[in-house]
């Protein structure tokens, strides 16, 4: 093959400029803080706060190989992914912290009439935090006797993505939920093995809590050791709400820059396991989804849009965006 000296400077220079703006966000990535905590006041005037922690931007292989034991089939087709950096919260969102933004937006006190109207009406906010709409009142306790340092737990996915926009508006970042890909990055913490620390399952105990160990119910959170990156009960304790949507095929026909799952669907993605998975649920790759009966201890007719009554094994945590400036 004939290649011009031209060719060649256009080649070269092609390279330079890729290598100038990958060096620019690595070195922009490098003045961000590692880590950092958020603290807001509730209406109460207590003092509640969250450590989040920066998640590097970089590449993995999301999903997992045929061989991997315990695979489904909707991990895969195994793949490779690069994500940008992002924070993400060292632990599940606690009770504590759920509570006060559901006494500052929930319709808990007003009138019957005016808490049917809402359940139909609620949709996105978009002014300031007096605007958000939240919680209807939850059928039952909604801490299911457990202390305000367990995990927030029994809230639909669109209840958990209110929260985000509760927490935005409070501090005026970005607080959303992790997608599948950047949860599944972070509980890998840098490594391909089946599970954040390795591919030993007799280690499972030192950082989850999980069907071997756990006492008929989540424990609080963070009494576990936690991964490389800080994060805490990303196997077991409950399982975590991610933004997208669930489809067997999703990963098919995905991008592969920062994807943010299917477009439509009906149910969405839980990562993690809970305090009843069996081993093979706890690996970085398990997928689950939100299933009929989650919501069977609901009485309403239609189902509420914000809980699941009393089902203890579904809670979520908080990532945070970057600002692109």
């Amino acid at each position: 093959m004939n290649i011009s000296k031209r060719q060649m400077r256009s080649g070269e220079l092609a390279i330079c400029i890729v290598a100038m703006l990958f060096g620019s966000a690595m070195a922009a990535e490098d003045k961000l803080p590692k880590k950092y905590t958020e603290t807001i006041t509730s209406k109460t005037g207590a003092k509640l706060s969250l450590d989040m922690v920066l998640i590097p931007g970089g590449s993995f292989t999301m999903g997992s190989p045929a061989s991997e034991a315990g695979r489904n089939d909707d991990e895969g087709p195994h793949r490779k992914v690069s994500l940008d950096a992002f924070y993400l919260c060292t632990t599940e969102t606690t009770l504590e912290l759920f509570m006060a933004y559901y006494q500052e937006t929930g319709t808990a006190k007003k009138e019957f009439v005016e808490v049917q109207e809402a359940q139909k009406n609620a949709e996105a906010p978009t002014g300031g935090v007096d605007t958000i709409t939240g919680p209807t009142p939850v059928y039952g306790d909604m801490t299911m006797g457990y202390s305000v340092k367990h995990p927030a737990m029994g809230m639909s996915w669109h209840n958990a993505t209110v929260f985000c926009q509760w927490l935005s508006q409070k501090t005026g970042k970005m607080y959303r939920l992790p997608t599948e890909a950047e949860w599944e990055y972070a509980a890998r913490a840098g490594t391909d093995s089946v599970f954040g620390f390795g591919d030993d399952p007799e280690k499972l105990g030192d950082y989850a809590w999980y069907e071997d160990n756990a006492d008929f119910g989540p424990s609080a959170v963070a009494t576990k050791k936690p991964n490389s990156w800080g994060l805490y009960d990303m196997s077991g304790n409950v399982r975590e709400w991610v933004h997208d949507f669930y489809q067997p095929n999703g990963y098919a026909n995905a991008a592969t820059k920062n994807p943010k799952g299917p477009e439509e669907g009906t149910v969405h993605v839980a990562r993690g396991g809970f305090y009843e998975s069996p081993v093979a649920e706890l690996r970085c790759a398990a997928r689950a989804f939100e299933e009929p009966w989650w919501r069977m201890n609901d009485p309403q007719i239609p189902k509420s849009k914000w809980w699941l009554p009393q089902i203890d094994f579904i809670g979520f945590r908080v990532a945070c965006s970057v600002p692109k400036d």
